[in-house]
């Protein structure tokens, strides 16, 4: 060989390794559904969750990253970048009849990183609306869409109020019945990751059922937890395993595939754990439907491609509004520069401050009340104004024989009482500062009036009798408003 083919043979094999070695990362990002803070095997040893154990332990695991205190406004937060109470999403859920969705002029996630060139899939729950067809996952920047566009489905047989709400892509997918699940959307995750094209990079959302009620979960997780005598706090834990093996297997069929090294992997929670539905936020005072720290503040990591400062936490804030533009970042790109959300990619991957100084909890003035009025972090203060929501309290796992008798608020209409708290020093919220520190909280206020300049009307509008599945053959689908 002489010397000018060998000086070839090194420039090709390094322009190959450079290639390698700048294609973007795969993005897998996870939802699990009403987890808890303290359901987790990294936070209490009682728990059984290895797999998720493992990737937390050896990525970065966020100690002050936020959502909001329910399921489709934290959605939207993930999928547009903005804050719910800007876009309509702000109350509650979004209902089965209820015609509305997040708005169509906003761009979501998987939009995003397809003008990127990223092959979008998702699987699991939608709930960000589908009286159209306009509003659901494939019309809104995935690909291939495996899953549910509603909430509280049975685990088994994927119905909700007797009628049929799963599909593949566009069709009814009956052929699930008797499956769990969790079983199923680990499958079609492996199976995208099969049949993936490697030389494009991948994105896959994987919002898993797991652990939202009702509470099922086959016999052999539910066997785990001998010593757990709370029967629903039992079948609970044994749902938190169901989903780490779930978690284990995709990440197991990314090693296959060749793709685990090259991929970043976010995991989040999407409110805080119901306290009344067995969960557990411990320490942290109350939970899901509350602005306090327990129904916001989520289990969240980041493991994978791209970080240089992992086995260690990451304390600086960041809120659900975040992922999008972080995720953008991470992929190569640039983020939007209208939406609420802050790219904290470089800021995560090294280790630095985050650029994240305030947010809002939430507003929501719609009546009748299903959660937090109003509240915002400002620096190292917390300000509630008027109701934040029930349960209260702090609640150990329902580890013995009787379930919890958790405290209520009542409810009083209006921004009366404050409470101010420093959630640096006082992380649990006990100590009320609001009558000593009455200059902070007119700041806050002050801030917080600001920000209801800028909030829309809540998309909630009453049922419609369009939607009644019988009228799509006893599945409930797009097409009726």
């Amino acid at each position: 060989m002489t010397v000018e083919m060998e000086k070839f043979i090194l420039v090709f094999f390094l322009i190959i390794v450079s290639c390698a070695a700048t294609q973007p990362p795969n993005i897998v990002f996870i939802v699990a559904d009403d987890l808890g803070w303290y359901d987790v095997g990294f936070r209490n040893p009682h728990m059984k969750t290895p797999h998720i154990d493992k990737l937390a332990t050896e990525g970065i695991i966020f100690e002050s990253a936020y959502v909001q205190p329910y399921c489709s406004p934290s959605r939207t937060a993930f999928m547009s970048g903005m804050f719910p109470f800007k876009v309509g999403m702000q109350h509650n859920v979004l209902g089965d009849h209820q015609a509305a969705c997040v708005p169509l002029n906003y761009t979501f996630l998987p939009q995003e990183l397809k003008k990127l060139g990223y092959a979008t899939h998702m699987v699991g729950k939608w709930h960000l609306g589908f009286c159209k067809w306009e509003c659901t996952p494939t019309y809104r920047g995935f690909d291939t869409f495996f899953g549910y566009y509603s909430a509280e489905e049975d685990y088994f047989n994927h119905t909700k109020n007797a009628y049929l709400d799963y599909r593949d892509n566009k069709l009814p997918a009956w052929d699930y019945r008797g499956e769990y699940s969790a079983y199923t959307f680990a499958q079609k995750a492996i199976d995208i990751i099969n049949q993936h094209n490697v030389s494009q990079p991948l994105f896959m959302y994987l919002p898993y059922q797991n652990v939202h009620a009702p509470i099922e979960v086959p016999e052999k997780y539910y066997n785990m937890y001998p010593n757990v005598l709370n029967e629903g706090r039992r079948i609970f834990s044994g749902m938190v395993s169901a989903l780490d093996e779930a978690v284990g297997n995709v990440t197991s069929a990314l090693k296959e595939k060749g793709l685990f090294d090259n991929t970043l992997i976010l995991f989040t929670a999407d409110n805080g754990g119901p306290v009344e539905v067995y969960a557990s936020n411990w320490p942290l005072r109350g939970g899901k439907h509350t602005i306090w720290e327990g129904g916001t503040r989520g289990t969240s990591f980041m493991y994978g491609a791209g970080l240089k400062k992992t086995k260690t936490t990451y304390n600086g804030i960041m809120h659900a509004v975040d992922w999008k533009p972080t995720l953008v970042s991470a992929a190569g790109g640039s983020p939007e520069t209208t939406i609420d959300g802050i790219s904290h990619w470089e800021s995560i991957r090294n280790g630095n401050p985050s650029s994240r100084t305030e947010f809002i909890y939430n507003l929501d003035d719609f009546e009748p009340v299903m959660e937090g009025h109003a509240g915002i972090r400002v620096g190292d203060y917390k300000l509630i104004l008027g109701y934040p929501g029930t349960p209260d309290g702090w609640h150990e796992p329902m580890n013995k024989t009787k379930n919890d008798i958790y405290d209520s608020i009542t409810y009083l209409k209006g921004d009366f009482p404050a409470r101010l708290y420093n959630i640096r020093s006082d992380p649990t919220e006990r100590y009320n500062l609001a009558p000593k520190k009455p200059d902070i909280v007119d700041q806050l206020r002050a801030r917080i009036e600001d920000y209801r300049k800028q909030m829309v009307p809540a998309l909630y509008p009453p049922g419609d009798p369009a939607s009644n599945p019988k009228n799509f053959g006893n599945v409930w689908s797009p097409g009726w408003c």
